[in-house]
């Protein structure tokens, strides 16, 4: 019979989250171009261009913030883990690693507001480049979760980071995909700009 524990649930949701988000970072980042004109996009089979992208990053959004949600929630289940409902939202007494887990929990409310501020309702009232200002907080969001995901201690023992454990490769890989989509993202910002 498996022996799995809260921590494991939360490390496994956590992991999840990771990959999710890191998906709906580069859907978000496709619909910031003009991706539909693009050859690639063109040449592609016609089941996936018919795929709303925009639908698909909103609901992708949606799922990583219950998963961002929930991977913290089941530590106060695990008594090993020795946390409380306020060293989630305030970790500055954490009972371990209170900078890491800090990074989680900025990561956690930057994505709560990207979120939220989504929405039909709060989007309306705002102008566009604030939306977009806020919206671009993504960026930051992405690097927090990952480097959260790195270097936290899946038995929050406080031990040094593995960076050859399997669930650290899976948050190694998705930081390596951000970063060059993000440059990869830059480079045609800038060549759209000067065109």
């Amino acid at each position: 019979m498996l022996n799995i524990t809260f921590l494991d649930l939360s490390a496994s949701i956590g992991l999840v989250a990771t990959i999710v988000l890191t998906f709906n970072f580069l859907l978000g980042m496709m619909i910031s171009t003009t991706y539909k004109k693009h050859k690639y996009w063109k040449s592609l089979p016609k089941r996936i261009k018919q795929i709303n992208v925009y639908n698909l990053h909103n609901w992708t959004a949606y799922f990583a913030l219950l998963l961002v949600l929930l991977h913290p929630l089941f530590l106060l289940f695990d008594k090993t883990t020795k946390f409380k409902l306020i060293d989630i939202f305030f970790p500055i007494n954490a009972p371990t690693q209170k900078v890491f887990v800090t990074l989680g929990t900025l990561s956690m409310f930057a994505l709560m507001i990207v979120v939220i501020t989504t929405q039909k309702v709060i989007r309306d009232k705002m102008s566009f480049r604030a939306w977009k200002n806020i919206h671009l907080i993504s960026y930051a969001t992405a690097m927090l979760f990952v480097v959260h995901g790195i270097v936290m201690d899946p038995l929050l023992k406080n031990r040094p980071v593995d960076i050859f454990d399997a669930e650290k490769v899976v948050s190694e890989l998705c930081l390596v995909v951000l970063l060059v989509a993000t440059y990869l993202r830059y480079k045609f910002h800038t060549k759209t700009k000067n065109v």
